[in-house]
């Protein structure tokens, strides 16, 4: 008796991106508004918090110089402790802080630098930093993926978009955290058919990008290239 094949058995497959639509048709989405389906976070309603830079240039220079000014005053201490005298760059120092008025140039240019690499620090300490990369919304399920976009790439992206529109000569996209801003050139067509058409195609590109917050299309510029 010869041994029964398996039955084959199929699934489906999911769509991907390049199945979706090119959305190169009309829209009627005004500009400087979200596209429709979007939303502020990932579908479970969870915040999306940016990507924290790790500032790893700034606290090296600050550990360095910590460590450095307190191995110095430690070497002196020790030193006088030891029956030695204490350097002469602390007896002035001590001696200038004595007898300088708290009005002379000096002190007051030295606090404000002080006080500008504090709040520099503080900026670097409370601010996410890398802002050139753009949160993505995670997929249904995965709650603890975070992955994020280049906004280079972002742009890259929304400019083949831009070139697969019927007219359009050549594209610039700029991608920013907040606002999008799209110019081209358009060699035939209706300028106003065209930037119709760039338009719905461009917010059906930020769409498909997946981003947690997508950047609103503000500005769509459609010109004919300059004569000569």
């Amino acid at each position: 008796m010869s041994e029964q094949e398996p039955e084959p058995v199929t699934q489906p497959v999911p769509a991907t991106k390049s199945d979706l639509p090119s959305g190169n048709g009309r829209s009627s989405t005004p500009a400087g508004t979200p596209a429709p389906g979007t939303t502020a976070g990932d579908d479970s309603g969870r915040h999306v918090h940016r990507f924290w830079s790790a500032r790893r240039a700034p606290a090296t220079a600050v550990a360095m110089l910590a460590a450095a000014g307190t191995g110095l005053f430690l070497y002196d201490l020790a030193a006088v402790r030891a029956g030695q005298s204490a350097m002469r760059w602390r007896h002035r120092l001590a001696d200038e802080l004595a007898t300088r008025p708290l009005d002379d140039p000096w002190l007051i240019a030295g606090a404000a630098l002080i006080m500008a690499i504090g709040l520099w620090l503080m900026i670097l300490a409370l601010t996410p930093g890398l802002r050139g990369l753009l949160p993505m919304r995670p997929p249904a399920g995965s709650a603890d993926m975070h992955a994020g976009l280049d906004r280079s790439a972002a742009a890259l992206a929304l400019r083949d978009r831009a070139m697969e529109v019927e007219g359009v000569q050549s594209a610039r996209i700029d991608v920013g955290r907040r606002k999008i801003r799209a110019r081209a050139r358009s060699h035939f067509r209706e300028l106003d058919e065209v930037r119709a058409d760039l338009q719905a195609a461009l917010e059906d590109g930020v769409r498909q990008l997946g981003l947690a917050r997508p950047p609103a299309l503000s500005t769509v510029d459609v010109r004919r290239p300059k004569k000569g």
